[in-house]
This record gives C-alpha cells, structure tokens and sequence, in this order.
C-alpha cells in the first residue's frame, strides 16, 4: 500500500513539474536575426569568374580586396581602389580561395570561392 501512495506521488510531482517547465515561446523573427544577420540582406556587390580572372561590381565603391588561399598564403591585396568595378587575375594554379571585399563604408565581406578550370 505505501508502495501505491509513493509511486502515485512520485506521478504527480513528475506531472506538475512537467507542466511548470515548459520552455519560453519562441520569437522566431527575432532568432533569425541574431543568428544569420548577414543572410538576411542582400551582398552590395557581385562576383563574376571567368578562368583566372575574378570580376566584383558593387553598388558602393570598393576601397580594398585580399585574396588568400585556402592555405593562408596572401596572393592579392589592393588597397585604395575607390571604384565600384575591379577585375583581378589570379597568379597561382588553385582552385578554392578566401576573398576579402571592404567597401567606402566601412563594411567588410568575406566569402570562400572556388574557381573551375
């Protein structure tokens, strides 16, 4: 009989605390915010490849770009463009890049490429 009454009273403990922790509702709205906030606008700029040679045209004006390989081995850096169209060659024989744009405003985009050949 004491063995009823605990596993009855174990029941209802596990039943009221089950209902008392419920988790908070969920803002969605805001979660995307805080976790993709660059996803969620568009880049002001794009990139066209054609072989070894990397085009961006920005809506802004670009004012610097690197270009590093996978590796960490800096193959570009162009400081002072102040255009909003810049083509660069690619020097060395890889295919996957990390490419740095900073536009007159003060953002900076990074992005992982990849070239075919």
């Amino acid at each position: 009989m004491i063995k009823a009454i605990r596993r009855l009273l174990t029941l209802a403990v596990l039943s009221v605390l089950f209902f008392v922790s419920q988790a908070q509702p969920v803002n969605i709205e805001r979660e995307k915010k805080e976790i993709l906030p660059d996803r969620q606008a568009a880049k002001p700029y794009k990139l066209l490849t054609y072989g070894r040679q990397i085009t961006i045209k920005s809506t802004k004006d670009i004012k610097d770009i690197m270009l590093w390989t996978t590796g960490g081995n800096r193959v570009v850096e162009q400081k002072e463009i102040n255009n909003s169209y810049y083509v660069l060659d690619i020097p060395v024989n890889q295919k996957t890049f990390f490419l740095m744009i900073g536009l007159s405003d003060g953002k900076i985009y990074t992005e992982k490429i990849g070239l075919r050949e």
